[in-house]
């Protein structure tokens, strides 16, 4: 069954965890260099498995003991916390220079590549998404949020989405959003909110 609620939380804590990160730049990146619909394609499927993997993580911890399914999903809240808020304060100047880095990085790998079919430009998008994305924080919230809603359909709905979206910005104006929007903020923000979840788990915890 499908819970707008839960695809909606989902949502809006995958997206600014993405934004921006390495993910984020490596699209931006194979964007540079290829066609943007057959980078989106192939940036889409590599997210499309991480997902699928992440809420049947997620989906085989409800099985356990609630207890241990509560303190592994507070575990991913905290972690999840702690890496969203300690991104926020991290100097603008600091971020924008790694993500340079990672941008500089990528670009290397990328150098020979110019031209391209559509399916080896899908195979090496899928390829170097896959690998920037697995153990990805989003990877780690989707399989908490999977185990502490007990709705892994509509997890996997909201975070889909939310990477789908996040990808499409880094095709079409990722150059434009890293220099315009405050994402320390949005960073912060979703620290806080995941601060909560952590606590009301852990509540949860105590009393179960």
């Amino acid at each position: 069954m499908i819970d707008v609620a839960v695809i909606a939380t989902t949502f809006a804590l995958i997206l600014p965890a993405e934004l921006p990160d390495k993910t984020f730049i490596a699209t931006l990146v194979l964007a540079t260099r290829f066609r943007h619909l057959w980078v989106w394609l192939g940036v889409a499927a590599a997210f499309l498995v991480q997902v699928l993997i992440a809420v049947t993580a997620g989906s085989l911890l409800t099985l356990l003991p609630q207890r241990i399914v509560l303190g592994a999903t507070f575990l991913l809240f905290v972690v999840g916390a702690v890496i969203m808020i300690k991104g926020g304060l991290a100097s603008r100047a600091s971020e924008l220079a790694a993500q340079q880095e990672e941008a500089d990085d990528v670009s290397e790998r990328m150098a020979n590549e110019t031209a391209l079919s559509p399916l080896r430009t899908m195979g090496i998008s899928f390829i170097v998404l896959f690998t920037a994305e697995w153990g990805d924080l989003s990877q780690l919230l989707t399989a908490g949020l999977a185990a502490r809603t007990g709705q892994p359909v509509s997890v996997f709905i909201g975070s889909w989405v939310a990477l789908l979206v996040v990808s499409g910005v880094a095709v079409l104006a990722g150059s434009w959003l890293r220099t315009r929007v405050p994402i320390w903020r949005i960073r912060l923000v979703s620290g806080g909110i995941l601060t909560l979840l952590a606590l009301w788990t852990a509540y949860e915890f105590i009393n179960a």
